[in-house]
């Protein structure tokens, strides 16, 4: 997750195709997956431009609910 400060209009996310962008209140989040050189590519990306970096957090992936054990076929729910 990439917070910047601002709203960034198409133009200026257009240069993070691999990234999903988000208004959360007055910054813009990006989300997606990166290696650590597509990372440093972003940052650099962000720091040309002049964006206003507010904080990098790399994210949990989703977690899968636990599965429930198959019926038994005792006729109980």
């Amino acid at each position: 997750m990439i917070r910047i400060n601002g709203h960034l209009g198409d133009t200026m996310l257009s240069a993070f195709p691999p990234l999903q962008s988000h208004l959360r209140g007055a910054e813009t989040v990006l989300t997606g997956f990166l290696d650590r050189s597509a990372l440093y590519g972003v940052l650099a990306e962000i720091e040309a431009l002049g964006l206003d970096l507010l904080e990098v957090r790399q994210l949990e992936p989703p977690r899968e609910p636990p599965r429930e054990p198959p019926e038994s076929g005792n006729g109980r729910r």
